[in-house]
């Protein structure tokens, strides 16, 4: 089940308001050009950003979500009928067989790739993705460098904010993590809504996997010349991955 952050629709609409710079979408639009990609699987969409700024560019876009509600606020922007939306995850969307060997990028963007918390999960959901993927087509996500220790960042005292969001008046936010076991990583994020009061607590988890294991994976599920990037938004602290299928 998806975290409460994407899957509550209340939080879901002012997810954009509470994190407005997506310019970490940038390198997605640069892949977009450099592989001369007409069509994009957009996996994990959230809220459709990336997905609306590809298809308003002339990009064949699905994007797709397990949370309803952020899918619901992807298909209200502007030049979401642009957009094919799909309320599923890897397995669902792979299960239409007008989908397999489609698409020429399959993105994953911010923390989708490190959702996936279990090996078989993740091997999983690789193969899917692969088979939507037209031969010489590419995946590219990023995930974060365990080295950089960002969770250490993950606090109150530094991720606290409260922003005024249009039709809801001041949201409060803030992270903080509870929990690390291994390469596992879970921490909370509550929104709280001045307005009424209401406040809704989410609970996520993350997986931080090395370099070498999340190569290894990749060539596993028949990805070959798998290429590691920096990360451009965030020298030093993440890798971005970019495998051809």
């Amino acid at each position: 089940m998806p975290d409460a952050i994407f899957s509550h629709p209340r939080v879901a609409r002012v997810y954009d308001p509470l994190d407005p710079d997506r310019s970490d979408l940038d390198s997605y639009v640069d892949l977009v050009r450099e592989f001369a990609a007409t069509s994009v699987l957009d996996v994990g969409c959230g809220t459709g950003t990336l997905a609306c700024r590809l298809a308003a560019s002339g990009v064949d876009v699905l994007g797709f979500d397990p949370a309803e509600a952020s899918v619901d606020v992807a298909r209200a922007k502007h030049g979401a009928d642009r957009v094919e939306w799909v309320v599923g995850t890897a397995t669902e969307v792979a299960a239409d067989l007008n989908r397999r060997g489609r698409y020429d990028l399959a993105t994953m963007t911010a923390n989708v790739a490190q959702v996936f918390i279990d090996d078989a999960d993740w091997s999983a959901t690789l193969g899917l993705i692969r088979s939507c993927l037209r031969p010489g087509a590419h995946l590219a996500f990023e995930t974060r460098d365990p080295a950089d220790r960002a969770w250490e960042r993950w606090t109150k005292e530094l991720t606290h904010q409260v922003v005024e969001v249009e039709g809801e008046g001041p949201v409060e936010d803030w992270v903080q993590v509870t929990a690390i076991d291994g390469e596992l990583v879970t921490f909370e994020s509550p929104t709280i809504f001045h307005a009424d009061g209401e406040r809704v607590d989410s609970t996520s988890t993350l997986r931080f996997r090395g370099k070498e294991a999340l190569v290894a994976s990749l060539e596993q599920a028949g990805f070959s010349a798998v290429e590691v990037r920096e990360l451009p938004y965030a020298p030093g602290r993440g890798w971005l991955f970019v495998a051809g299928a």
